[in-house]
């Protein structure tokens, strides 16, 4: 069974996400404390932490959902990259504006640009499937 480079990669971009997504929703004191941040108890602070990870978990689900469709497998695709150039590239602008972070969270940036950096050139190298386009 030959598996295509975009199940592969849509497999390891969304198991990592849903990892991630899935503690900042159900741990997020444990999760951010391992970068050094102390979120406390503020209810206000962890529902917005939550929801992040929340979202985080549903962009999982939707690249999930390209491994096994492939009528949805573009959208998966173009999703990771907004996911992963978006953390990435706010790190970047963050590292500018507020100095550098822990080392876990310099390579967290590192992963998210070359997961978005891959993505891209996966996107770019896609043969055009789209019946419109004809």
């Amino acid at each position: 069974m030959k598996i295509s480079l975009n199940v592969l990669f849509l497999s390891i971009a969304g198991l990592m996400l849903l990892t991630i997504g899935v503690e900042v929703l159900l741990t997020p004191q444990t999760f951010y404390a391992n970068d050094g941040v102390l979120l406390g108890n503020n209810p206000s602070l962890l529902s917005e932490i939550r929801a992040s990870g929340g979202l985080l978990a549903g962009g999982a689900l939707v690249m999930f959902a390209g491994i096994v469709r492939p009528s949805v497998r573009s959208l998966a695709m173009t999703l990771s990259v907004l996911i992963y150039g978006s953390f990435g590239l706010s790190r970047l602008l963050s590292l500018i504006l507020d100095g550098i972070p822990s080392n876990n969270l310099l390579m967290a940036t590192a992963i998210e640009l070359t997961v978005a950096a891959i993505g891209i050139t996966m996107l770019y190298l896609q043969p055009n499937t789209d019946s419109s386009a004809n």
